[in-house]
């Protein structure tokens, strides 16, 4: 059979850059077949699409040595518009993509330009907009959607293409568990149904392996590390490696001193052979340290009966009433629409409630403007595009100090610190055009964390995140909270950082808070996960056909374990990271613009000469 993708001994280098991104690559992708292509963040997966889709080289020019063509033809010879006949591409970033003033007319997009009869086109909009569920959006502005409405609506303007190739850049970055696990479904019937080559590039792991994939690509460091079937692959050490996350079962066996066999079917839990492996997961299990209850503190934050609509008898939020106490790292969940960022617009004072009030230390904060909220509350928004107000790296990070007139001196340390934490110390004297979507959200979070609140408030903290960037983010984030005692609320997808990171859960469907909780005893709780359109958790599936006693008390001893687990890797790890710092460092006119350290030290002396 001919490749439909097929990249032979292709290496590519940015034009701005000294050395190539991606090197030697050698990939054959068949028609038909669906694609798993991960890697941490900066391997070069995003500049593989790139040459897929054909931005590559029009809208990121450079050189090329090698040959890649697409069903048959090269994409430098074709065009940006002529490949978009052949491949049809969901963004990461989706505000790039939306053409349309209302949903109906951006999914219809494709089709005016193909002078579709306006019968047909009405049909086949509104089948498409069924199936990925924003019928009742037809008539919205796409920009006053949820981030993961956003990413339907994408997804319904390629689908509604006859095209060959489909490919997906991080589909499941904006949305809840029930809609991204419907999503990889409706993604698998594309490809069984119309024959489609998929690609599909996603940090999520274990969720793009809801439905079975061909073969997971694995990239690092511009290389393609491992072309392996998912239940070869899942068996070896190749991920961790790589600073890719396992799916949590995979972890769980691994622990507990399991030798997988690919013979086991590890692609997922639920026809995964167990056997083999039941006895060390209820010794381990035995044996296992149980997490300690920790004290209740006084209230930081109370949220009293609010209510609120933007269209009145259209409620979003309706009685929501919690506590959150000082020192504590909690997760609001609940699906795409629910009201979770809504409540923090309350919270920051963009928006102020129908009804009820909010409490900060004890005292309503009704009266307070923005401003005064935001010296005790940060907000890091999901969409980086909407914080971000300065060209550069360093000055977007360092502007909330300037505008409070901290000391130049000062202002330097604390940047280059937050930025190493944040892992952009090597960008930062990049312009924020040159990042990716991941590394803008990045730089969103270094801008709040320089200004150390008493209260942050961080919404999908994590989205788009390689697990190494994840790790030191949430390390960091818990380092704050358990050192300064600072607050955190994180509104998140994330099930993952639901469960190792926070303590409690609340949980809202449409509109009404359903759990306040134990984060393991809502993911092991079915009737709640399926009304927040929220996940349960794989581990306890693990628990039950490993025939455990408890399994809400095996996912908490299993997140106990992780957090040690992390907490000692990061304490292990800190001569690692300087020298890699150090290597950043002395390599960085790799992916160097036109921007140095002379530069910014030049900005910071005219700065303080202003100053004195």
């Amino acid at each position: 059979m001919i490749p439909i993708i097929e990249f032979k001994d292709y290496t590519y280098k940015y034009r701005a850059q000294v050395e190539p991104t991606l090197w030697n690559i050698n990939l054959s992708i068949y028609p038909g077949e669906k694609i798993l292509i991960v890697g941490p963040s900066g391997s070069g997966k995003s500049t593989l699409a790139h040459c897929i889709n054909g931005l590559v080289p029009f809208s990121y020019p450079g050189e090329s040595t090698g040959s890649l063509t697409i069903k048959g033809v090269n994409p430098a010879e074709k065009g940006i518009f002529g490949m978009s006949k052949i491949v049809g591409t969901v963004l990461q970033d989706t505000d790039g993509q939306f053409i349309g003033l209302t949903v109906a007319e951006d999914i219809a997009f494709a089709l005016e330009n193909d002078m579709v009869p306006q019968d047909e086109m009405f049909r086949k909009v509104d089948g498409v907009a069924d199936v990925v569920d924003v019928k009742k959006l037809l008539n919205h502005a796409p920009n006053a959607l949820s981030g993961g409405q956003k990413q339907r609506v994408c997804m319904a303007g390629v689908m509604i293409d006859d095209v060959d190739i489909l490919l997906f850049d991080e589909p499941l970055a904006n949305l809840d568990p029930a809609t991204g696990k419907r999503a990889i479904n409706l993604i698998d019937q594309i490809q069984k149904g119309k024959n489609t080559t998929i690609v599909i590039i996603e940090h999520r792991l274990e969720d793009a392996l809801y439905r079975d994939v061909d073969r997971i690509i694995v990239v690092g460091e511009g290389r393609i590390v491992a072309d392996m079937r998912p239940e070869d692959l899942l068996v070896t050490d190749i991920l961790n490696q790589q600073g890719i996350r396992e799916p949590l079962y995979i972890t769980a066996l691994k622990h507990a001193g399991c030798e997988l066999q690919a013979s086991s079917s590890p692609q997922h839990i639920e026809s995964m052979d167990l056997e083999p492996y039941k006895e060390k997961m209820q010794n381990w299990y035995r044996n296992a340290e149980m997490p300690e209850e920790k004290k209740i503190k006084e209230p930081a934050l109370e949220i009293m009966d609010l209510d609120f609509a933007y269209v009145y008898g259209d409620p979003i939020l309706q009685n929501i009433r919690f506590q959150i106490n000082k020192g504590e790292m909690i997760s609001v969940v609940g699906k795409n629409g629910a009201g979770k960022s809504t409540l923090s617009n309350l919270i920051c004072g963009f928006i102020d409630p129908d009804k009820g009030s909010i409490l900060l230390n004890g005292s309503d904060i009704a009266e307070k403007s923005i401003k005064e909220r935001g010296e005790s509350i940060g907000l890091v928004m999901q969409n980086p595009n909407q914080m971000i107000s300065k060209p550069m790296v360093y000055d977007e990070v360092a502007l909330g100090l300037t505008v409070r007139g901290v000391p130049q001196e000062e202002i330097r340390e604390r940047v280059y610190e937050t930025l190493k934490i944040c892992g952009l110390y090597p960008f930062r004297n990049w312009p924020i055009s040159a990042l990716s979507f991941g590394q803008k959200k990045r730089v969103t979070i270094a801008s709040i964390l320089v200004m150390d609140p008493n209260v942050i408030i961080l919404d999908e903290p994590t989205a788009g995140q390689d697990y190494r960037h994840y790790t030191e983010i949430m390390e960091f984030l818990k380092k704050l909270n358990q050192e300064r005692g600072i607050t955190i609320l994180m509104i998140t997808h994330d099930m993952h950082l639901m469960l190792e990171y926070t303590d409690r859960a609340i949980v809202i469907a449409d509109g009404q808070l359903i759990a306040d909780d134990k984060p393991a005893n809502v993911l092991t709780n079915e009737k709640k996960s399926e009304k927040a359109y929220l996940k349960k958790t794989s581990l306890y599936d693990l628990a039950l056909r490993c025939d455990l006693p408890d399994p809400s008390m095996f996912v908490e001893c299993f997140i106990h374990y992780e957090r040690q687990h992390a907490a000692n890797r990061m304490r292990g790890s800190v001569d690692y990271d300087k020298e890699q710092e150090k290597g950043q460092e002395k390599n960085q006119n790799k992916d160097r613009m036109a921007y140095s350290d002379e530069y910014q030290d030049e900005k910071d002396k005219t700065a303080e000469e202003v100053a004195r």
